[in-house]
């Protein structure tokens, strides 16, 4: 089918979330692939926070410690394969739409899992993958209907007598597939190449605060989506109008205020843009008694 770019509106229907984290990692030397950190947040946990917005979110894999609550589950017997361990999933899932996604997307957003599911709604079509930067499906990295992708499981099953060592294109052969190209976001680490590219790109000029302010949310399980632009105009403010360390105590002060209130990203702003007044008046009357006929 042709590529579809969907609506912004994703609609309200819940999803559930399927992470495949159970891999072998034989191109990384047998390491644990999941945990391993790209911009201080290990894999997994970056992939978790894109699929935050899941009704339940299940990870194939043997447990661990991750920033946001999961499910268990694994495949039988462990290291069957992708189409086992997504059965295995799929088995803990109750939600009408599924989203697969492999444990080793350094730069997935909640925004292209959103396209994914708007794509799927607005098509009609039983599966929605991205497409990497040539142009090849990524079926670990896309949206499906679960009813298509429980009706495949069970034929394959019935057909070759269980469901190990199948790969996953014969899975996803059947279905009606409609694509969104994302390149960045379809970028997967197989290698210690890929890891280094990945660890490159986040700290270039153009994505570290993003990243950091990501990272930083995780670690502290914030889920709050505020305006960093706004905080930003606040921090200069205060460091140009008062002083310098005011900068990081005001915007400190600005989130304390904004929790004690108990509200979210609307008290976050309405707090800022006290603060900053008051930082343009204290920079005015400084500017006003540097005159001599300031009176």
């Amino acid at each position: 089918m042709t590529e579809y770019e969907p609506p912004g509106d994703p609609g309200a229907d819940p999803y559930d979330a399927v992470v495949l984290a159970g891999g072998a990692a034989r191109r990384l030397g047998g390491a644990d692939k999941p945990g391993v950190r790209v911009g201080g947040r290990a894999l997994l946990d970056r992939v978790l926070t894109a699929c935050a917005g899941a009704a339940t979110t299940v990870v194939v894999a043997d447990p661990r410690p991750t920033a946001r609550p999961v499910v268990w589950a694994r495949e039988e017997p462990p290291g069957a394969g992708p189409v086992a361990a997504l059965d295995a999933g799929l088995r803990r899932s109750t939600a009408g739409y599924a989203v697969v996604l492999s444990a080793d997307l350094p730069f997935l957003e909640a925004g292209t899992v959103r396209r994914l599911l708007a794509a799927l709604r607005a098509s009609g079509a039983e599966g929605t993958v991205l497409t990497d930067p040539d142009g090849r499906d990524q079926p670990l990295v896309a949206a499906y209907r679960s009813a298509a992708l429980r009706r495949e499981l069970a034929r394959l099953a019935t057909e070759s007598g269980g469901l190990a060592g199948l790969p996953l294109r014969r899975l996803v052969a059947r279905l009606c597939l409609t694509r969104i190209d994302d390149p960045v976001a379809s970028f997967d680490c197989d290698t210690w190449d890929d890891i280094a590219a990945a660890r490159t790109r986040i700290r270039e000029h153009g994505h570290v605060l993003d990243e950091w302010i990501s990272a930083v949310k995780d670690e502290l399980g914030i889920d709050l989506d505020v305006d960093t632009g706004v905080l930003l105009d606040l921090a200069r403010d205060a460091a140009h109008g008062v002083a310098r360390p005011a900068a990081p105590l005001t915007t400190f002060l600005v989130g304390y205020a904004a929790a004690q209130a108990q509200g979210g990203p609307q008290a976050v702003a309405e707090a800022a843009r006290k603060a900053a007044a008051l930082a343009l008046r204290w920079a005015d009357e400084e500017a006003a008694e540097a005159k001599p006929d300031a009176g």
